[in-house]
């Protein structure tokens, strides 16, 4: 075992908790993102919150369909043909890498439309989404 002075280990311990706090801090900023997120699906519509929320590079997988893109995920929810369609979620758990640029979260969904007889179809489930930090700070998802 090797043994370190004082000071050092005062560093060590200062740089292992101001990563913590770093790490905790995009944590909540990730669930923050996820809360407005929600919200703009819920006041603007599920097309104008994914197609805002979704990194240039990011996928949504529709079922055995994977969309790539902000111009993909748009067009993809553009297309939808549901009426009162409503999406809403919350996250249940988030975790972020050490170095805060990326993050990940997981938690309940329930969606709901009315289709082309006016019969409402609910389903509910476990939605799971990858976050990237931006260059300009923000997080974007990369996979939903």
């Amino acid at each position: 075992m090797r043994n370190y002075s004082f000071p050092t280990l005062l560093i060590l311990l200062f740089s292992l908790w101001a990563c913590s706090n770093d790490r905790e801090k995009c944590k909540q900023e990730i669930i923050q993102t996820e809360h407005a997120f929600a919200r703009m699906a819920a006041d603007k519509g599920v097309a104008a919150a994914f197609s805002y929320y979704v990194a240039d590079s990011g996928v949504i997988n529709a079922g055995e369909k994977l969309f790539r893109g902000k111009e993909e995920v748009r067009k993809h929810y553009d297309a939808w043909t549901m009426k009162d369609v409503r999406l809403t979620w919350t996250p249940d758990f988030v975790d972020v890498a050490s170095s805060c640029d990326l993050g990940y979260t997981y938690g309940k969904y329930s969606f709901s439309f009315r289709d082309s007889t006016g019969k409402v179809k609910e389903s509910k489930g476990i939605f799971h989404t990858v976050w990237k930090r931006q260059a300009d700070g923000s997080w974007r998802f990369v996979w939903d």
